[in-house]
C-alpha cells in the first residue's frame, strides 16, 4: 500500500511526537523504530527539507519536530518522502482511452486518493500512543 520508506517515515514521526519535544539522533530513532541507521538518515534529510522536522548536530543534537503531532497528517510525512501516485492519463498511453481513465485506471486512482484523504484526515498525533514518560537505554 504504501513504501518501506514512507512507513520507515512514519514511524520515526510516530517516534519524535511520542517523546516531546527533546531531539533524537538516528541512532535512537532506528533502534526504537527498527529502521536501518543509514537509509533512516536519508528519509530523515527528505523530512527536514519538507519543514517537518529539525535536525540539530552536535552534542545535545537531533531530530524534533517542527510543528505539533497534531496539527502534522500522516498525508503530510507520506508526501513529504514518497509522493502517492495519482494516475491523470491512462499509463499505456492508448489513444482510445485520450482525456478520460479506463475503468481499471479510473479505479486504481480512486483507491489511491481514498488513501491520499485517510492520511489527510489522520493527524500523527492520531497514530501516537500519547508521550512516553520513561525512556529506554536504546532511546537515550
Amino acid at each position: 500500500m504504501i513504501s518501506q520508506t514512507a512507513e520507515y517515515a512514519l514511524r520515526a514521526v510516530v517516534f519524535l511526537a511520542e517523546r516531546g519535544n527533546r531531539p533524537h539522533t538516528i541512532q535512537q530513532i532506528a533502534a526504537v523504530t527498527q529502521t536501518p541507521p543509514g537509509y533512516l538518515s536519508k528519509v530523515m534529510q527528505s523530512l527536514a527539507r519538507a519543514g517537518l522536522v529539525h535536525g540539530q548536530r552536535g552534542l545535545g543534537g537531533g531530530f524534533v519536530l517542527t510543528r505539533p503531532a497534531s496539527e502534522l497528517s500522516c498525508y503530510d510525512v507520506v508526501q513529504a518522502v514518497d509522493p502517492i501516485a495519482r494516475i491523470t492519463h491512462c499509463p499505456l498511453h492508448n489513444p482510445a482511452h485520450a482525456g478520460r481513465l479506463c475503468p481499471l485506471h479510473r479505479r486504481l486512482d480512486e483507491a489511491a486518493a481514498a488513501m491520499e484523504q485517510g492520511f489527510r484526515d489522520t493527524t500523527i498525533a492520531d497514530m501516537s500512543s500519547g508521550p512516553v514518560p520513561v525512556f529506554t537505554d536504546a532511546a537515550r
